[in-house]
């Protein structure tokens, strides 16, 4: 059986920065039980490469799982355990940080345009001290679903459907269920997704204006949906919209820095693991 989701709040990012100076437009949900199993989105957009030139230099993580998505740019990634991979244009990386790593993250802008996104996914806990693991997808490998009326769906991660066809991405996850994908919509167009019943779901506007449940969310704005396996959407303008759609996890979240945790006292170990030099002999 399939009922329609609605919108319970509408968030809009807030510009910040991140790394050495990397500027950035955040949606930060860590103490926000509804997004789990998702704690953060970054938005990276730029024509101005002074935004971003320092990049993220190296730097630990534990107890989450990245995702990072490029529209427009190249992405190069590095860690600890030897892995190294750029993404190209419309690729997407994934990074499971376990019981620890430390990377390095450097945006290039391509074409004079830099867009692209990196979520911040929680680990439940069975899952926080497992090895660090590295996978990339380039643009070739992510399928693309389109309707007949041009409308497209590009599927990252886990499954989405579209008019009830569903579509699986080349990512699907060893510690937790969640679905990340790119709906593409000309002027006026509008589309059915399809939804998993037992997901928590939300959307962010990066492009455009688009139309769900009588809501007018225009670029920037994150929307927390319902329960529901359906989702009615229509673009007042060419638009294009994350579906970030994931299992919840029903664990306390404690967040310091780049390390999430499920109490102060994991918070604490971790911060002494890493100072100690731990993380660096971790394979």
């Amino acid at each position: 059986m399939s009922f329609q989701t609605t919108v319970k709040k509408i968030i809009p990012t807030q510009p910040t920065s991140d790394g050495d100076g990397v500027k950035i437009r955040r949606i930060a949900v860590f103490n926000d039980n509804a997004f789990s199993p998702f704690l953060m989105l970054d938005e990276l957009k730029s024509d101005d490469n002074s935004d971003y030139i320092g990049g993220f230099p190296p730097h630990p993580h534990r107890g989450i799982e990245t995702l990072t998505y490029m529209i427009s740019g190249h992405f190069q990634h590095r860690d600890h355990l030897g892995n190294q991979g750029e993404l190209r244009d419309g690729g997407a990386q994934w990074m499971s940080a376990g019981k620890g790593i430390i990377h390095s993250e450097m945006p290039i802008m391509k074409a004079g345009q830099l867009l692209g996104f990196q979520i911040w996914i929680n680990q439940p806990a069975a899952s926080k001290l497992s090895p660090a693991q590295y996978q990339d997808f380039q643009s070739e490998t992510i399928p693309v679903l389109s309707t007949e009326t041009g409308v497209r769906l590009k599927v990252i991660s886990g499954s989405v459907g579209i008019e009830n066809e569903w579509i699986e991405g080349p990512l699907q996850q060893t510690s937790i269920n969640y679905d990340v994908a790119d709906l593409m919509l000309a002027d006026y167009q509008s589309v059915t997704i399809n939804l998993h019943a037992d997901h928590q779901h939300f959307l962010y506007v990066y492009q455009g204006t688009v139309q769900t449940d009588e809501q007018h969310i225009g670029a920037g704005s994150a929307v927390l949906l319902s329960e529901g396996t359906e989702l009615k959407i229509q673009a007042e303008k060419t638009s294009g919209v994350l579906i970030l759609s994931g299992k919840p996890i029903h664990e306390p979240v404690v967040h310091y820095g780049p390390f999430v945790m499920n109490s102060l006292q994991e918070i604490e170990q971790a911060i002494d693991d890493f100072n100690s030099g731990k993380f660096e002999t971790y394979e």
